[in-house]
C-alpha cells in the first residue's frame, strides 16, 4: 500500500514519546512492502534536536506551514490507500479536514495520547481535533483501550475505534550484557500531574537509601526541583542510548500521566521498551495493566515508597532477574 503519515515527529523524541513509536511502527510496515511517506512540520525545536542515528524508515517530508503542504502534497494524499493523522500534530483541526476533505482513500486518526485527547475535548481545548471530525475518520487508531473505545464510539461517533499500542522496534529494544550503574531509573519528560508520583517512588527512595544508585533522564524539569545527591540527571536520552540506559539498570520506573491512569488501558511505549530489554518494571498503578503483564512476575506495581524502597535494595539477585 502508500501510505502518507502527517505525525508530529519522525526525526526527534525532543519532549514527546512520539517520535520511538513512529519510527517503529513506519519501520514495520517497510519490512513488509509498504511505501510510506512521513509529513513532519518543520519547527526549530525538533530541527536542532534531531536524534536518530542512521537513517529514518520509510520517506520524510518537511513542510513548513498548511499552505505548503497543501501545494507540496496534495496528490500523494490524494493518491494513497491510506492517510494517517497523528495527535498532537500542529494545526491538527485544519490538517485533518484537509486529509479528510483530499483522500480519496481510508484516512486514520492515530491518537498516541487519547485520554489526554478525551479530556481536552470534554473541556472543548483540544488543538488538534475537533470532537465533529471524529466521525469523519474511517479509523480511529486509540492508545488507549477499555472504556476509551466506547466513549469515541457512543459520544463522538467513531465508526471504528481500535486499539493500537504504542510499538518499539525489536532490533532496537533487547537484553545485552551491560554492567549495572543503577538501581532504579526513570525516562520521562517532566508534567506536573506526573511530578508527586515521581517524588514518592524514586526521590524518597533515593533519600531514605542513600547507598542506593538513580537516575532521571528527561527534558523540562524545573529548576527548582530538589534532587538527592544519589540521582544522576540526564537533561535528553536520544532512542540510540535507551536500550543501554535500560540493561544498565537494575529496576526502571514508570510513572503514568493523570488522564491516562483515569482513563486505565493505557500502557507507555516505555513498558514495552523496558520490557523487551528484559528490565525489571516498577509501575503506578491503573486499570488495565493486570492485562498486559502479570503483577509480582512481569511487572511490580508500587503504591509507596517503602514498597519500591524494599524491591531496589532487599530484593534477592536470583529473584530480581527471574
Amino acid at each position: 500500500m502508500d501510505i502518507v503519515i502527517l505525525g508530529l515527529s519522525l526525526r526527534s523524541s525532543w519532549g514527546n514519546g512520539h517520535a520511538t513509536t513512529w519510527r517503529a511502527l513506519v519501520g514495520a510496515l517497510c519490512e513488509r512492502g509498504h511505501r510510506v511517506l512521513f509529513l513532519e512540520r518543520d519547527v526549530p525545536w525538533y530541527a536542532g534536536n534531531q536524534d536518530a542515528r542512521g537513517e529514518l524508515p520509510g520517506r520524510l517530508e518537511l513542510y513548513g506551514g498548511l499552505d505548503e503542504l497543501k501545494q507540496a502534497h496534495a496528490e500523494a494524499v490524494a493518491a494513497a490507500d491510506l492517510v494517517i493523522v497523528g495527535s498532537y500534530v500542529p494545526d491538527g483541526i485544519e490538517v485533518g479536514q484537509w486529509a479528510q476533505e483530499t483522500a480519496r482513500g481510508v484516512v486514520a486518526f492515530y491518537d498516541i495520547d487519547t485520554p489526554v485527547t478525551l479530556a481536552a475535548l470534554g473541556r472543548g481545548e483540544c488543538a488538534y481535533l475537533d470532537p465533529a471530525q471524529v466521525a469523519g475518520y474511517d479509523l480511529y487508531l486509540s492508545f488507549s483501550g477499555g472504556r476509551s473505545l466506547e466513549v469515541l464510539a457512543s459520544k463522538y461517533g467513531s465508526p471504528l475505534p481500535v486499539p493500537l499500542y504504542c510499538s518499539f522496534d525489536p532490533s532496537r529494544y533487547y537484553p545485552e550484557p551491560a554492567k549495572a550503574e543503577h538501581d532504579l531509573g526513570y525516562m520521562g519528560t517532566y508534567s506536573d500531574d506526573r511530578q508527586p508520583v515521581l517524588d514518592e517512588l524514586l526521590l524518597q527512595p533515593a533519600r531514605s537509601w542513600e547507598q542506593g544508585r538513580f537516575v532521571v533522564a528527561g527534558p523540562q524539569y524545573p529548576d527548582h526541583i530538589q534532587w538527592p545527591a544519589n540521582v544522576d540527571r540526564i537533561e535528553h536520552l536520544a532512542p540510540a542510548a535507551h536500550r543501554g540506559f535500560y540493561n544498565r539498570q537494575r529496576f526502571t520506573l514508570n510513572v503514568t500521566r493523570a488522564d491516562m491512569v483515569a482513563a486505565g488501558w493505557s500502557p507507555s511505549v516505555r513498558l514495552f521498551e523496558a520490557a523487551a530489554c528484559a528490565t525489571p518494571i516498577i509501575s503506578d498503578a491503573w486499570e488495565g495493566l493486570d492485562s498486559l503483564f502479570t503483577p509480582g512476575r512481569e511487572i511490580l506495581i508500587a503504591e509507596r515508597a517503602a514498597d519500591v524502597t524494599g524491591w531496589v535494595r532487599d530484593m534477592p539477585e536470583e529473584e530480581r532477574r527471574a
